[in-house]
């Protein structure tokens, strides 16, 4: 694995007196000091969080094992805050507490930082990363070896084939967001269902050394788009999502809107008795 390129950090929003870094899974004393130390990051809704979610980090620190010389420390869900105005997102304090009873339920070493999803305004990405490499390295310092070495952990983005098609689209993304999530951190991409992972790679060469791609060897097209419309639609999400997230789903009657374009334009898309992810 490529090592990070030195980027200066833009600014970051100052966080809340009261907030911490969730560090109670995080792995202080690296298992092989010869390693890189890695905190992998995964930004986005999670409105709702799915068990996708949860199997892309399981992807990730397999691949991590088998092919790289790094080690995985910690691995983190940062929900986007209110500001991002997406249809059919849940107020901040729904989704975090979600995600929250996903990795509690379901997850020996996840973590939910709430830091972006309290921002009054929506964060870039690449300020969202420059948070996590500062929590850690600058303030807790980094991690150590067994025998006592500090260790900086390089920061990577975790993310599904289909962010790295929107960064290989002209304009929607700005070149130096690019180059800093990029060139700077660097990215682990999921493989999904449908997508053509190597075409949206050819635009963005520049950075190949700092993109891993994972490719899916068992085919898991869920989404929470999907989950969204079944929830209204009053079908089963179980075993598509965690059963503690089901719960507080059902105790808070959320999801029962019909003001979400994205998952009605897929059931219009769909035969009738159409499931999802389909599999013998």
């Amino acid at each position: 694995m490529a090592a990070a390129a030195a980027f200066p950090s833009p600014g970051l929003p100052a966080a809340p007196v009261s907030y911490s870094l969730p560090t109670a899974r995080l792995q202080r004393t690296m298992r092989d000091g010869t390693k890189t130390p890695i905190a992998l990051v995964a930004c986005g809704s999670f409105s709702p969080i799915t068990y996708l979610h949860l199997r892309m980090f399981e992807m990730a620190i397999d691949y991590v094992r088998q092919s790289t010389d790094c080690e995985v420390v910690a691995g983190y869900l940062s929900p986007v805050s209110d500001a991002y105005k997406k249809p059919g997102l849940l107020s901040a304090g729904h989704r975090l507490h979600m995600c929250e009873l996903a990795v509690e339920h379901d997850s020996s070493w996840l973590m939910v930082d709430p830091w972006e999803a309290n921002q009054a305004e929506y964060q870039r990405t690449a300020v969202v990363l420059d948070h996590f490499d500062h929590e850690l390295n600058t303030v807790l310092g980094g991690v150590r070896t067994a025998d006592g070495e500090t260790k900086q952990v390089r920061v990577l983005l975790l993310a599904g084939s289909d962010l790295i098609a929107t960064m290989s689209e002209p304009g929607v993304w700005a070149p130096q967001d690019l180059d800093h999530i990029l060139g700077r951190y660097g990215t682990f991409i999921v493989e999904r269902a449908g997508s053509d992972v190597d075409t949206s790679l050819d635009s963005l060469r520049q950075w190949r050394d700092n993109i891993h791609v994972i490719r899916q060897t068992i085919q898991n097209d869920v989404s929470s788009t999907k989950v969204r419309l079944y929830l209204r639609r009053g079908m089963s999400v179980r075993y598509l999502i965690p059963s503690s997230v089901i719960d507080y789903i059902d105790r808070n009657g959320l999801y029962l809107d019909e003001s979400d374009k994205n998952a009605s334009s897929w059931l219009y898309r769909q035969q009738p008795s159409s499931p999802i992810g389909e599999s013998s």
